[in-house]
């Protein structure tokens, strides 16, 4: 009995409810929204659609789980989204053989390099200059969208290359390549931060950088990792996002996706004050948010007012993992019990 009082205090309990009434809401609206059929051996439904479309949300939002864990934020990954589907794209249609095998793994180990090395920037300016997080990755965010348009001289680079849609449009082992590759991503994650000392490091890092030095915690070294990851994360999300829609915009792509990774990771349970932090909750909050655009086009509410209604759900969520919130419940049902009693 005890345990049941206690379950909506769970750190992933709201959350998890949150997704599910979506779900239900979905399924109210359109009765064959959790179908999921076999075709040509490949798994298509609702559902598979929620899972693929969510994963460049997911992975930006892993790398944002470990930079807001060490006290940070990273408001520059929607430009190494853009910069990373702008290089990618523009090697491939500079190309003579687009289809190539050789061509699209050498644009793309060309766009996760570049990106490594935004990362690395970020990192340095956080963690060797010391300059605020919000600060630092706030001058690539405003300087990435040039950087891409540079590299696309302004234009939608269209391609069409068979190996390269395959990232974001094709299908391996029957699921979306998308998702066998963020599930891929988020099991790397996992094994490195669970099954090792470095989310260890990263929490002490985020509780108290002060202390965890004086400990002989590499405190810069920890800080400049989780940018460099975070921006690993946003490069694969922006090969995604070009390989699906096989095209480079530099204004439109990854754009405020910064922002649903930031909602992905608060929903989770993750805090913005660092120290511990959830993946498995981060997992949930990016389909929480994805699940809750895909609600908005079934349910049939005007583009206008999306984001209105995105905000209303997440403010809601917000609310009820509040610790005040809930404290202030806990302590009316007590003085309801003393009342009757």
């Amino acid at each position: 009995m005890n345990a049941l009082r206690d379950l909506p205090r769970a750190r992933l309990f709201w959350p998890i409810v949150t997704l599910v009434a979506l779900l239900l809401l979905n399924f109210a609206v359109s009765p064959g929204f959790f179908a999921i059929r076999f075709q040509n051996g490949h798994l298509f439904g609702s559902l598979i659609d929620i899972l693929r479309n969510g994963a460049p949300t997911l992975l930006v939002a892993l790398g944002m789980t470990v930079v807001i864990a060490t006290r940070g934020i990273d408001l520059s990954v929607g430009a190494v989204v853009a910069i990373s589907g702008a290089l990618a794209c523009t090697i491939i249609a500079d190309s003579p053989t687009p289809d190539s095998l050789g061509t699209v793994l050498s644009a793309v180990a060309v766009a996760l390099v570049f990106s490594l090395v935004l990362g690395a920037w970020n990192g340095l300016l956080v963690a060797v200059f010391g300059i605020q997080p919000i600060i630092a990755t706030l001058i690539l965010m405003t300087a990435g969208r040039g950087i891409a348009m540079l590299i696309t001289e302004g234009q939608i680079i269209t391609i069409s290359s068979a190996p390269y849609k395959v990232i974001g449009a094709g299908y391996w082992f029957g699921l979306p390549a998308s998702i066998v590759i963020a599930g891929a991503m988020f099991a790397v994650a996992a094994l490195l931060t669970r099954k090792t000392a470095l989310g260890l490091l990263i929490e002490s890092v985020g509780i108290n950088p002060v202390a965890s030095r004086l400990a002989g915690v590499r405190s810069r070294g920890i800080v400049w990792v989780v940018y460099v990851f975070s921006a690993l994360c946003a490069a694969i999300a922006g090969l995604m996002i070009s390989s699906n829609v096989t095209a480079a915009d530099a204004n439109s792509a990854g754009l405020y996706i910064e922002m649903d990774a930031i909602l992905a990771v608060v929903i989770g349970g993750t805090s913005l004050a660092g120290g511990r932090y959830s993946l498995t909750g981060t997992l949930i909050g990016a389909f929480v948010i994805q699940t809750l655009t895909t609600t908005v086009y079934t349910v049939g509410i005007a583009p206008s007012i999306t984001l209105v209604f995105k905000a209303l759900v997440v403010i809601a969520v917000c609310l009820l993992q509040s610790p005040a919130l809930q404290a202030k419940l806990r302590s009316r049902r007590v003085a309801t019990k003393g009342v009757l009693a």
